[in-house]
């Protein structure tokens, strides 16, 4: 396929992308793009996407570099899972952004472009990032607490429950805990509702709270 067919169908999705060569040089930049980074396309062609979006992960390392290991797997024609990615916009802003890649060669050259299609996940992280705040409180307040209160009996908990609630336990989300322990999405939806219903508890945190109070996890 011509890359400007594909360029085409990226300009008409409503998830930002741009098109990048394997040394980072940004090719294509759609609106979309242009209204989430806030960078129009005349100012980022020909730029390196690393000095655009100085792009970090999740533990704080710059991803988006000379050395991006997504590319890297692009050349060697590797599948690249999506990643989280966060990036500073124009106004100089940090934005928390989901990034699936597509690799693609131009039929005319045979040079090998990346595709990235990103959108914005950053109310999920502040949600993420609540959780575990709260979490952390509630730790210290059990391990400030005097004694055991009284708890009514539960059910027992299967170990791949036990499992389930100590991934939580760590700030995990259920996309996370679902690929960690190489299940589905709604398997783990099913599992914490059976949890809930063992420990009479409505929701993830209560659970996780309940299960370290009463020293399952």
């Amino acid at each position: 396929m011509l890359a400007g067919d594909v360029y085409k169908l990226l300009e008409g999705t409503a998830n930002a992308a741009f098109v990048v060569s394997l040394e980072s040089e940004i090719r294509f930049w759609n609106r979309a793009a242009e209204r989430l980074f806030g960078y129009p396309a005349a100012e980022v062609l020909g730029k390196t996407c690393h000095n655009v979006l100085h792009g970090r992960g999740a533990l704080g390392t710059f991803v988006c570099s000379t050395g991006c290991s997504a590319h890297d797997c692009a050349a060697g024609k590797m599948e690249v899972p999506n990643f989280d990615l966060e990036v500073v916009t124009k106004p100089g802003q940090p934005l928390w952004v989901s990034v699936s890649t597509i690799l693609f060669a131009d039929s005319r050259t045979h040079e090998r472009l990346v595709a990235h299609l990103a959108h914005d996940i950053s109310e999920r992280k502040r949600i993420e990032e609540a959780f575990t705040h709260w979490l952390e409180f509630s730790k210290e307040a059990l391990a400030l607490g005097n004694g055991q209160p009284h708890l009514a009996p539960v059910t027992a908990l299967s170990e791949q429950e036990k499992r389930i609630l100590r991934l939580f336990a760590k700030a995990k989300n259920s996309g996370q805990v679902a690929k960690e322990l190489g299940i589905t999405l709604p398997t783990v939806r099913n599992h914490l509702s059976a949890i809930n219903q063992k420990l009479r508890t409505h929701n993830r945190l209560e659970a996780v709270l309940h299960a370290m109070k009463r020293g399952l996890i």
